[in-house]
């Protein structure tokens, strides 16, 4: 025979082809052999159905196509029949064949895949399997990675139940097997109906309905162009721990964005409570419009070392959901605590150290940008900080940064015009610990504060609940219902 395999071939006409569909399961070809003069009709496609349309089928063909499934490899039957005057096929024509055999082909699963699906799980993240492929196959291939399977079910038996079922059975189900391209967009649509945030992974032609119903459509750069139009992201290696990587970086984002909104609405709602009650009581400005400029750039100063900050492993551990009535509760429990501490350094400016309008602006300037600088750290986690949490080094440098200098100000040339002037160092031995007393305070706070039932965070707000906002090339890759 010929070593390219152009023997297997030699002498064979194509005269008629039926391409393969997810209905059939099947594809089929009408060729002519002219060796022997003969006319026939070649199926090939997945065993279950193929060997329904054959007759005689050996117990033996059935019992060597179940080991190969019980090993996890992906089988192709391939059948035939003489068909004599027959010019063109339609399904009808796909009965009475005969067995020919069976195309094993053995796909195993990358050796870091396993790794991969345990980073998955350690996220809280429900990883489902939808496939074309039979479901021993799939429940095989998923024990080998570890990956636990709470139930399989087939397209078939998934076409006969009723909508409530349905939805039950996709909570309740890891292996959608054999399931046609609509069915994998049902099952997308069904679990963000449940409230669910779903990313689909795909990367065939089959997968664009479900790349594109899902809240997060993703495939790989080896992909069909079909796949990649249809997906909102296309990663650049074909890796599963590049998912889980991806997942606990966008949680560490949102953690860190969470503290920066925490810390900017508890503190500015303070500020703004004791500059309004300052003003109704005082014959003088509490602080000037320039100082507070130059106190905010150094607050806002400190936050940009905020994205380098760590995140606790409970909060990259699950799921985050953005909910403004936490945020809200949060500003209205520990925005008046930054006020009690102002109104205590008022106290010791005008009753202690019987200060003049500069001696106080300079003082509540020191003891805000303290406060407001230093609340990060008990705010950037429900722990203890430092001891249970450290926080990055350039968050305490930014940090300690900032203070030293809003202190070098007020002593330097540059006081008298900022408006600043030097105090005594009884004030800063107040305000040492004025400012202990605060973070003591938060933290005895923020313990009851999440401890109370009625202040953890409410259910998640689906933000793609709708049609997808993007525009992708793909939109013409929509499904019916």
């Amino acid at each position: 025979s010929r070593p390219d395999g152009q023997a297997l071939t030699a002498g064979i006409t194509r005269i008629a082809e039926l391409p393969f569909d997810h209905t059939r399961r099947a594809a089929s070809v009408l060729i002519d052999e002219s060796r022997t003069g003969t006319r026939s009709l070649v199926l090939k496609g997945a065993p279950e159905q193929v060997l329904d349309r054959c007759v005689d089928v050996p117990a033996a063909a059935t019992r060597t196509l179940d080991g190969l499934f019980a090993d996890g490899r992906r089988v192709v039957a391939v059948a035939e029949r003489a068909t004599p005057g027959l010019t063109a096929i339609t399904p009808a024509d796909e009965h009475g064949l005969t067995l020919a055999g069976f195309l094993v082909f053995a796909d195993n699963p990358k050796a870091a895949a396993k790794e991969s699906l345990a980073k998955l799980a350690q996220l809280e993240i429900d990883v489902k399997v939808a496939t074309g492929d039979n479901p021993q196959v799939a429940e095989k291939v998923c024990r080998d990675l570890g990956l636990t399977v709470k139930g399989a079910i087939t397209g078939t038996e998934m076409e006969r139940l009723s909508p409530c079922d349905f939805d039950n059975m996709v909570s309740n189900t890891t292996i959608f097997a054999r399931v046609t391209p609509e069915q994998k967009a049902a099952v997308i649509r069904s679990a963000r109906k449940q409230g669910r945030s779903v990313g689909f992974l795909g990367d065939g032609v089959n997968d664009a309905l479900a790349l594109h119903a899902a809240d997060v459509g993703i495939s790989v750069d080896s992909a069909t162009d079909v796949a990649k139009d249809a997906a909102d992201v296309v990663l650049l290696e074909k890796d599963l721990g590049v998912l889980a990587d991806g997942v606990a970086e966008g949680r560490r984002i949102f953690t860190n964005t969470i503290k920066y909104v925490l810390m900017g609405t508890s503190s500015n709602f303070g500020n703004m409570f004791s500059a309004a009650a300052a003003s109704a009581v005082l014959p003088f400005l509490p602080m000037l419009p320039g100082q507070i400029l130059l106190n905010n750039l150094l607050y806002d100063t400190s936050q940009l070392a905020i994205p380098t900050d760590h995140a606790d492993p409970e909060q990259l551990h699950a799921p985050s959901h953005w909910n403004i009535g936490f945020i809200r509760r949060f500003m209205l429990t520990f925005g008046p605590i930054s006020s009690l501490f102002d109104f205590l350094t008022f106290g010791l400016m005008l009753g202690v150290l019987h200060a003049g309008p500069t001696e106080f602006r300079t003082g509540w300037f020191l003891e805000s940008l303290a406060t407001q600088t230093l609340i990060i750290f008990a705010i950037r986690t429900r722990r203890i900080p430092f001891f249970r949490s450290r926080p990055s080094a350039a968050l305490v440098a930014s940090t300690l940064t900032v203070i030293a200098v809003g202190v070098v100000l007020t002593l330097s040339p540059l006081a008298g015009r900022l408006g600043f002037t030097g105090l005594p160092w009884q004030f800063f031995v107040a305000l040492a610990v004025l400012t202990v007393a605060y973070l003591v305070l938060v933290e005895i706070t923020k313990k009851i504060f999440y401890t109370d039932p009625m202040h953890l965070a409410g259910p998640p707000v689906r933000t793609r609940g709708r049609p997808h906002r993007i525009q992708r090339r793909a939109s013409r890759w929509r499904s019916v219902g």
